[in-house]
């Protein structure tokens, strides 16, 4: 069960990049911990992007945030780009199409036209490499070092280089209250190790029984290659300091799966 808290959202991360949503909270081994299933708002010059749409219960919350940030004034609603079609990414489509009838669906959008009937003319398939250009800056399409689905992509803002993985960076799915709203560095006392092995268990088992070595190597190129400055997960807190706490992330992957020789 899962109820939603107060909320400290929306958060400019950088300038023009706007982290929206809302802490949930959930009962776990008799504990309470609090998870985010959180979207972006990226914004250009002469455009915004929504990168995700969004889990159904945080819809109201979400769409009253966005208004607020398009009364300020950025850059008008354009796209949505979802980096994969489970139901925490993707449920709000639907409803951003209908508020905004300039806005249109970006990246793999296989599969939409069935689950949201009428929109076909509204998706717009692209690839790792395209760019969505926004003025100023493009949302560029990254393939997916680790995949829930064939379909994950994830998104790459150039001038800020800020990294969308959806749920590749598998830590920290949970966190203790009192940290809503922070990013990882504000929040010393997360457990790194242990929320690495519960999103394994929770979202990405696969992750238990394979040499995460491959990944890993994959992950810090990719890191490196794009010069990232700040990773934004779907779920999980917003990484401001590459080099501190990826390793410790990585770690965390290491930790989780059992010995493969055993």
């Amino acid at each position: 069960m899962t109820t939603a808290t107060s909320n400290t959202l929306p958060r400019e991360l950088a300038p023009g990049i706007f982290w929206l949503g809302q802490c949930m909270e959930q009962v776990w081994q008799g504990a309470i911990l609090h998870n985010y299933n959180s979207v972006y708002l990226v914004c250009g010059e002469e455009s915004s992007l929504l990168v995700e749409a969004g889990h159904p219960q945080d819809l109201p919350a979400l769409e009253a945030q966005l208004e607020s940030l398009l009364a300020r004034g950025v850059a008008p609603l354009r796209y949505v780009f979802c980096t994969h079609q489970e139901t925490p990414h993707s449920s709000g489509i639907a409803r951003i199409l209908h508020r905004h009838p300039e806005v249109d669906v970006c990246g793999d959008v296989r599969d939409y036209h069935l689950v949201f009937p009428g929109c076909d003319d509204r998706l717009r398939p692209m690839t790792a490499g395209d760019r969505i250009d926004l003025g100023g800056t493009s949302l560029v399409i990254v393939d997916a070092v680790i995949r829930d689905l064939p379909s994950t992509q994830w998104g790459f803002d150039s001038r800020r280089r800020v990294l969308f993985p959806g749920d590749g960076f598998a830590y920290s799915h949970y966190h203790q209250a009192g940290m809503c709203g922070s990013t990882a560095e504000e929040a010393p006392e997360l457990a790194l190790e242990d929320m690495t092995g519960l999103f394994a268990e929770l979202a990405l088992y696969w992750t238990r029984f394979t040499d995460m070595e491959p990944y890993i190597a994959r992950l810090e190129a990719l890191l490196a290659r794009l010069d990232v400055a700040l990773i934004a997960p779907t779920h999980g807190l917003p990484i401001t300091d590459r080099r501190r706490t990826v390793a410790a992330v990585f770690e965390g992957l290491r930790s989780a799966r059992p010995d493969l020789d055993d």
